[in-house]
């Protein structure tokens, strides 16, 4: 896993512009603390941060390699390719000879075998730039899930790149301006494909190639996901599933540097744990797992409308039945409302996404593995894949032509969710903005051929999570964990599995009338009982009074600065009476309010954006 950055500029020797591509990458020295390279020819110039998990000594990048012409190509990647080897085997039947065992030299010189071809036959997670010398262009391509980020900013001769914005922002040609429809996007939850909230800059779309020569920017798709018939009764169903995921994890288990799980008790997480303990047992070998917790959060507990029990008790389950080597990391309120922490998440995630202690305890929990892992499994997107979201079974989402989370999260919010000035809440008009997207995300799915009209609902809401909502989780996932140098793989994102589950109709994933009833099913030799009847609790939040009373402080303080360009967009009289409201009185919108105005304030001190409300 690494950080990757680029610039080409057709019209111009970028020889002279080392310090400037330097810099670009500098700016993710987190992602790859390992190593750093840099390579310049002529028009095309490549940034590379290198965390090590594959071939150690061998895997310096930028990398290049001579074609049969004589022309170079260069890679500069981030990522794993998990059927590397594979992959190595073919190409060597072809006539290529390999100098290093890294799966980074495979994807090289399978591109100069099979072109941009090469990101079909890939299994993994990656993004990766290539300036083809031959043809004299670029070619950006990214994993089919959208696991690994990549960004691009056109300009007047060529092209910016980076795995963040950070990357491309600190080029002088890059203008920090975030636009009404960026800021729309902001505030919505809906991840709009290829959108990237700083005007100019896009996202390279997940399953696609964009490739980038002296006439202009060319995307093509290379993978979607697809509606297919599917024909498997409901044994041959978990079957399957269950002989994919061991394939599946046994290739992530892969690296030549410590692994562990991530375990939160859910049942995620527990399967992936029970079938990495179950592999690794037989080559004499344990798991390391880690769970997050907070100080006194399992004995004051109390249930809300999320979670209806705390972890703790199940991941003790879990690691006694898998025999894994495990660690709580147990957090207190004073550290995850720092201002300092939140500081950290919204520079590693160049946004302020207002998730609060969701985000703080993720950094903590990544930064405590990062001292005896490098990588880590984690249970991330199976809800999207089998369908465990509680809206899955709300037959208000069920019947709703919108985004389905926005149902519960609308309800969740309440009347103090809205923190918007008048006229910010004019100018951005998002409910219009967010039916538009709904209608659009919608009008490209396929219906299978006799599906009844409840399997179609059905099959829609499954296609929006798996290519709207997940990313945004998946996005999270990568910049919290890359900003301490830990890689996270997510097994549940496998294309195969993606495919298969996807095209398995409502009433198989669901047959015993509960959430994610084909992974249950097929990895319940792996679970203790107590896990296996556990309802869906996702990630968890602090429910500590005094975490909720340190961020009224801080929002506190920003109101003594009225001056702050943070109250173009939050109104000062709802910020003052969510202050003002007390811990008891802070339901989920004011709280959630609250997190967005801290992240807004640090966003805005840090990038100093210019915002445009039309």
């Amino acid at each position: 896993m690494c950080g990757i950055a680029g610039w080409v500029s057709f019209d111009r020797d970028l020889t002279r512009e080392r310090e400037t591509v330097e810099a670009m990458t500098e700016t993710m020295a987190c992602r790859g603390p390992d190593d750093s390279g840099t390579w310049i020819a002529g028009p095309a110039a490549l940034g590379h941060r290198r965390l090590a998990v594959i071939d150690l000594p061998g895997g310096r990048q930028p990398m290049s390699a001579e074609a049969s012409s004589g022309r170079t190509a260069a890679l500069v990647y981030s990522g794993e390719s998990y059927n590397y080897e594979e992959l190595r085997a073919e190409l060597r039947t072809r006539g290529h000879r390999f100098a290093t065992a890294s799966d980074t030299e495979v994807v090289l010189r399978g591109y100069l075998e099979w072109g941009e071809g090469v990101a079909e036959r890939l299994n993994g997670m990656y993004a990766f730039a290539i300036w083809d010398e031959r043809e004299r262009k670029l070619v950006l391509i990214r994993d089919r899930m959208g696991i690994k980020p990549l960004y691009y900013y056109p300009t007047d001769d060529g092209v910016l790149f980076g795995s963040e914005p950070k990357a491309i922002l600190a080029n002088p040609l890059a203008r920090r301006r975030v636009g009404a429809d960026g800021l729309r996007e902001l505030f919505t939850f809906i991840k709009t494909p290829g959108h990237a909230i700083w005007d100019g800059m896009r996202e390279v779309e997940p399953g696609t190639v964009v490739t980038v020569g002296h006439g202009g920017v060319r995307t093509t798709r290379y993978w979607s996901l697809e509606t297919r018939p599917h024909t498997d009764d409901k044994d041959a169903t978990v079957a399957r599933v269950r002989e994919l995921l061991d394939d599946i994890v046994g290739r992530q288990l892969v690296a030549d540097v410590p692994r562990c799980t991530l375990l939160s008790g859910g049942l995620d997480s527990s399967a992936l744990t029970g079938l990495a303990a179950q592999q690794l047992a037989a080559e004499g070998q344990s798991v390391r797992s880690f769970a997050v917790d907070f100080v006194g959060h399992t004995e004051n507990f109390v249930a809300d409308a999320l979670r209806d029990t705390p972890d703790g008790p199940f991941v003790h389950d879990v690691a006694r039945t898998a025999q894994t080597r495990h660690e709580d990391i147990v957090l207190g309120s004073g550290e995850l409302a720092d201002m300092e922490l939140r500081s950290k998440m919204v520079r590693a995630r160049d946004l302020p996404m207002g998730f609060g202690d969701l985000d703080t305890s993720l950094y903590l929990l990544f930064k405590a593995i990062r001292g005896q892992s490098t990588v880590a499994l984690s249970g991330e997107s199976a809800d999207e894949v089998f369908g465990g979201y509680k809206q899955f079974f709300d037959p208000r989402a069920q019947q709703s032509d919108e985004f389905p989370w926005l149902v519960g999260l609308r309800e969740m919010r309440g009347e103090h969710g809205d923190f918007f000035t008048d006229e910010a809440r004019k100018a951005l008009d998002l409910e219009t903005y967010t039916q538009d997207g709904y209608d659009a995300a919608v009008s490209g799915i396929q219906r299978l051929e006799g599906e009844s009209d409840f399997e179609f609902r059905m099959r829609k809401i499954c296609h929006l999570h798996l290519t709207r909502f997940v990313r945004v989780l998946l996005d999270r996932k990568d910049r919290a964990s890359m900003a301490v140098g830990l890689e996270v793989r997510v097994p549940f994102c496998d294309h195969r599995l993606v495919e298969y589950v996807y095209n398995t109709p409502w009433s198989l994933k669901s047959f015993d009338g509960r959430e994610k009833s084909l992974l249950r099913e097929a990895t319940a030799d792996v679970l203790p009982t107590s896990v296996y009847d556990r309802v869906k609790s996702p990630y968890p939040s602090t429910q500590d009074p005094g975490y909720v009373a340190a961020v009224q402080k801080a929002a506190a303080d920003v109101l003594a600065t009225p001056s702050h360009p943070v109250f173009e967009l939050v109104s000062r009289d709802w910020l003052r009476q969510a202050v003002e409201a007390g811990s008891e009185g802070i339901d989920p919108g004011r709280r959630q309010g609250l997190e967005r105005t801290l992240d807004l304030v640090v966003w805005m001190d840090m990038y100093a954006p210019a915002l445009t409300l039309s």
